[in-house]
């Protein structure tokens, strides 16, 4: 009994593995401080940042799709613009920038104060 169950479970296994082979990367994540961070200034322009202070600046395409969720609340960017201005402490604040690796766009930007 137990080399069937061993034999199921091999089988199992080796059916299970190719597919894990097929999933490829679409989307990928930045987690930024705020103050390596530069806002669009419109929603068909660009945003900047880079990882840290010896890093390469990135710079990408957001588009009117693109959401801004600041404290987890959706709005517009120029209301996300003029609340991302006033905040203090940005090396303390955390930025979070997803990007569509296929068209190579901004998904979210995502800030929590």
């Amino acid at each position: 009994m137990n080399i069937l169950k061993t034999m199921t479970l091999s089988l199992i296994l080796a059916v299970s593995l190719p597919a894990a082979a097929d999933f490829n990367t679409v989307d990928l994540a930045y987690e930024i401080a705020l103050s390596e961070f530069r806002m669009p200034t419109s929603n068909n322009s660009k945003l900047s940042f880079r990882e840290c202070d010896d890093c390469v600046i990135h710079t990408y395409r957001v588009t009117i799709e693109t959401q801004y969720l600041l404290n987890r609340t959706p709005m517009d960017l120029a209301d996300f613009r003029k609340r991302l201005l006033k905040v203090r402490n940005r090396d303390e604040k955390l930025v979070i920038v997803k990007r569509n690796l296929e068209s190579n766009t901004i998904i979210s930007v995502t800030v929590s104060l």
